[in-house]
């Protein structure tokens, strides 16, 4: 495997909408600084939801985005979802919480699931596209960074498993508003999950 695309956004107003959004992203030929809370220079403007420590980057796979172009019959780009890392080879579904990814001095490890929100659906100017994301079962990935530094289009990517159980990315989405019994509650818990899913899985 080998790093796509890196991707920056600077803050951009969504159509019709007064707050600055981030998720405009666009591939810069360039080596870029990754730090505790990602790619520097990179726009996070709702903190509630998005950035921190936990998904200090957004990683999607070169196989998912083509998917997604033969499904909808439409290019998708690297930076299409505000995506911060492009990775040629990987399939979003092989990935699960606690997978890490080296990228030349750094190391990435899978936290949670992208979870759509509006501003996605705006994005794709699709009202709908919400429901289409969570049925297509291949949800970005949330990351967070174990160890800084830079990274540049074409360095190679090495995928090392988690050692424990693996719970995929693309199962974490598909238990939101699920009645999860105590034992996938357990076991959701006990991958090391972002913080801001911990609660989802908690009650």
């Amino acid at each position: 495997m080998k790093l796509l695309a890196v991707c920056l956004g600077r803050p951009e107003r969504l159509p019709g909408k007064s707050f600055k959004t981030g998720i405009y992203k666009s591939a810069v030929n360039a080596a870029v600084m990754i730090d505790s809370l990602g790619l520097v220079g990179d726009a996070v403007c709702n903190t509630k939801h998005h950035g921190g420590e936990d998904q200090a980057i957004l990683l999607e796979g070169s196989l998912t985005l083509d998917w997604w172009t033969a499904a909808l019959g439409r290019d998708f780009p690297p930076g299409t979802f505000g995506e911060n890392l492009t990775v040629e080879g990987l399939d979003n579904r092989d990935v699960a919480v606690g997978d890490r990814f080296h990228i030349g001095e750094v190391v990435l490890e899978a936290t949670c699931a992208r979870s759509p929100c509006n501003t996605l659906a705006v994005k794709m100017d699709d009202p709908k596209f919400l429901k289409t994301y969570v049925r297509a079962g291949r949800p970005g990935i949330y990351c967070r960074v174990v160890k800084s530094g830079m990274v540049s289009p074409g360095d190679p990517v090495r995928h090392e498993l988690y050692a424990g159980d693996r719970v995929m990315i693309a199962e974490m989405l598909a238990a939101v508003g699920r009645n999860l019994s105590e034992t996938e509650k357990a076991r959701f818990l006990a991958a090391p999950i972002g913080r801001r899913w911990r609660p989802t899985f908690e009650t």
